[in-house]
């Protein structure tokens, strides 16, 4: 057999989360104190690392935590940290004793066969470390002992791929095998395992304990989770699988086979082909008195000498920043494979107003702070009562005292405890409605006040969500929001129903680009017919909330009992409105058309094969919920030329005579109607069905 005597390991190079830094602080602080005495960590390392990445051992926020959490299907490698206390202690540190007495460790857990019942005792590793803590710098050197043997213990091959060792079969059943393994025990049994030939033409992965039965006239395969991703060199575990080789099975085992496993997914596809195979032949040698070999493994710097590497984190170690990073982190690893086309800074850079600090209104800011997005008013005229905290997420029993606080504030400052890196504040204001009139003096310049205040939020926001009770008090936000070409998201409840719908918009329109442009093309044209038969429907054409309208909105408040002054409805109901309503928005933002996304339909079944624009499916007009029945349906519906919330005449007019307009509309119960020519179809409409009863009935 021809021998290589230069086979070459990729040393492990430390990768360490910012998290971590932060848990040392806090213990450092809180539980060490000016103790140096070594304590017990872990790290992992991972076996389905990506082409062209370094072979890395990454140690996390929870590395001090006592179970070992790691990462599902990495290998766990158990560490001691010791944290100095001044930087002179750390560099006068002696590095050659520490390094020794960690090697001496595996060397005792080799020897005293500890490593068969726990093969991540074989990874091993040391961290010294100083921590200037008011600076937020971090110093630091990590040792990744290796039993350093000699050549004459053994010769090996030149690796081979997997493939060119074992058939498809053989390698698929070794994955299901691992697969086993893995679970077996947190990662400790699947750092190296004993490979056997399982039933008819298999592989199966087994314990190393196991060693012994595996071996067949001399001949043994062992594996190993391979962090490397390079072709011709094993990963820095294999030094010290070798070493227990030599020490433990020199004489019984002259043939050793070591598969170094890899196995990775790529675009959904696993593949372990691009593993290594490197057939050893031990050669006998008196291992049991021999004393612990020569240790190796101080990492190099990032300037590729023997040296710590230091971390300045003073920007980041503020536990707000801190928490900026954390919140995303779910946004971030969507990107990653599910959706890498997905647009997180078009997210957390929209501006949402929520009017309705109420059951809706809570839901849909807990939401969007999940989806990311950082700019989050509030504005409600209510204050917490006690009925309130069980149904609206974001208040709580002292809200509700001494009165309770004000619904928009309060709902502000918990979201700013949630998360305090979101831009949020609370304004107490009563929207002005239509039929509930307007005296003059006082109270006409309070209405007056109210509606500049509206007027200045609205043109300083993207989206405006409406989540009111009533359906009077949606009006003047709709003309607003359609007048300076504002999103609107809207959503409104039943007892068991509920709608959420995105207004027509009126915004600008981004050019449109690639398959894009053909797909908003045919939804610009779309007129009513088409709407009927199920065809899209332009965004810039969509109905608002009252578009199904024919009367214009009124006092709804007016002779209430109870029961219908409160909004009753199921528990569940508020949430499920609230999510649709938010998933709805960034549907939105993320097509390429945005505002004027066409509408998806579920009239018939097209949707359900058509290719999608929006990365993130369907964006519909409307979602009506039916939870008697657990259905919903996404209707779309055209703008009403005589809708009185969006139709040009009403824009229109409020532009050009501005707030006289919407004085006459809160005060007349027939101006709005008047105005669309409402009045004049009723009307007609009635004519002609006294026509239709003369030309009918005798007399």
């Amino acid at each position: 057999m021809a021998t290589t005597p230069s086979l070459q390991f990729a040393a492990f190079s430390s990768a360490l989360d910012q998290g971590f830094w932060h848990t040392l602080t806090r213990k450092k602080l809180e539980e060490f104190c000016l103790s140096d005495e070594p304590r017990t960590v872990h790290a992992s390392y991972s076996n389905g690392d990506q082409q062209g990445l370094p072979c890395r051992l990454s140690i996390g926020f929870n590395a001090f935590d006592g179970d070992a959490s790691i990462p599902q299907r990495a290998a766990l490698a158990p560490g001691v940290l010791v944290l100095k206390n001044t930087i002179d202690e750390f560099k006068s540190a002696d590095k050659k004793k520490l390094i020794e007495s960690s090697g001496k460790q595996i060397w005792d857990d080799i020897q005293s066969g500890a490593v068969f019942e726990n093969p991540s005792l074989l990874s091993r590793f040391f961290l010294l470390t100083f921590a200037d803590l008011k600076k937020y710098h971090y110093y630091y050197w990590f040792a990744f002992p290796a039993l350093a043997l000699e050549d004459k213990a053994f010769d090996t091959t030149a690796p081979k791929k997997l493939a060119d060792v074992y058939n498809p079969e053989q390698i698929s059943s070794l994955q299901s095998s691992f697969d086993l393994l893995v679970s077996a025990d947190k990662g400790q049994q699947c750092s190296f395992f004993v490979v056997r030939p399982g039933a008819e033409t298999t592989l199966e992965a087994d314990f190393l304990s196991t060693w012994e039965s595996a071996t067949v006239d001399g001949c043994l395969t062992v594996g190993l989770s391979d962090p490397c991703t390079l072709e011709q060199n094993p990963g820095w575990p294999m030094r010290n699988l070798l070493a227990l080789a030599v020490a433990k099975w020199s004489g019984v085992v002259t043939k050793l086979r070591v598969v170094c496993f890899r196995d990775r997914t790529r675009e959904g596809k696993r593949e372990s082909t691009h593993s290594i195979v490197v057939d050893v032949t031990l050669k006998a040698v008196d291992t049991e008195a021999s004393d612990c070999p020569k240790v190796v493994g101080w990492e190099k710097n990032d300037r590729g000498k023997l040296g710590p590497r230091v971390v300045n984190l003073s920007a980041s170690m503020d536990p707000v920043r801190l928490a900026e990073s954390a919140v995303d982190l779910n946004l971030k690893l969507m990107r990653w494979r599910l959706l890498p086309q997905l647009d997180l800074e078009k997210i957390s850079s929209t501006r949402c107003l929520l009017l309705g600090s109420g059951t809706l209104g809570c839901n849909v800011a807990r939401g969007l702070l999940a989806w990311g997005v950082r700019c989050i008013t509030f504005v409600d005229n209510g204050k917490v009562s006690y009925s309130n905290p069980v149904r609206q997420t974001l208040f709580n029993f002292e809200d509700c005292i001494d009165g309770g606080k004000p619904k928009a504030s309060a709902a502000a400052d918990a979201l700013k405890r949630i998360f305090p890196g979101v831009e949020t504040r609370g304004i107490s204001l009563s929207i002005p409605m239509p039929g509930h009139t307007v005296s003059a003096g006082d109270d006409e310049a309070r209405v007056r006040e109210d509606v500049a205040t509206l007027e200045r939020l609205v043109d300083e926001h993207d989206v405006v969500f409406l989540l009111m009770d009533t359906r009077e008090s949606r009006w003047l936000p709709t003309v607003l929001a359609a007048s300076k070409g504002k999103l609107v998201m809207n959503a409104a409840l039943g007892f068991d129903t509920f709608v959420v719908l995105r207004h027509g918009f009126r915004g600008a329109k981004p050019a449109p680009s690639g398959d894009c442009a053909g797909l908003a093309g045919a939804a610009a044209a779309s007129n009513t017919a088409e709407a009927l038969s199920g065809r899209l429907i332009a965004g810039g054409s969509l109905g608002c909330y009252f578009c199904n309208d024919v009367v214009a909105p009124g006092d709804s408040t007016r002779d209430r009992t109870l029961d219908q002054q409160c909004t009753v409805t199921r528990p569940g109901v508020s949430m499920m409105a609230s999510a649709l309503a938010v998933e709805l928005m960034v549907s939105v933002l993320q097509h390429p058309d945005g505002g004027h996304a066409a509408a998806d339909s579920s009239a018939n079944d097209q949707h359900l094969s058509v290719e999608l624009t929006s990365p993130l499916g369907l964006v519909p007009h409307q979602i009506r919920g039916f939870l008697s029945r657990f259905n919903t349906i996404l209707p779309p519906s055209l703008a009403f030329s005589k809708c009185t919330g969006c139709s040009p005449i009403i824009i229109q007019r409020y532009e050009a005579e501005g707030f006289s307009f919407l004085l006459n509309a809160f005060n007349s119960p027939t101006f709005l109607e008047d105005a669309t020519g409402l009045t004049q179809m009723h009307a007609e409409t009635l004519e002609s069905e006294v026509w239709e009863i003369s030309d009918s009935e005798e007399f």
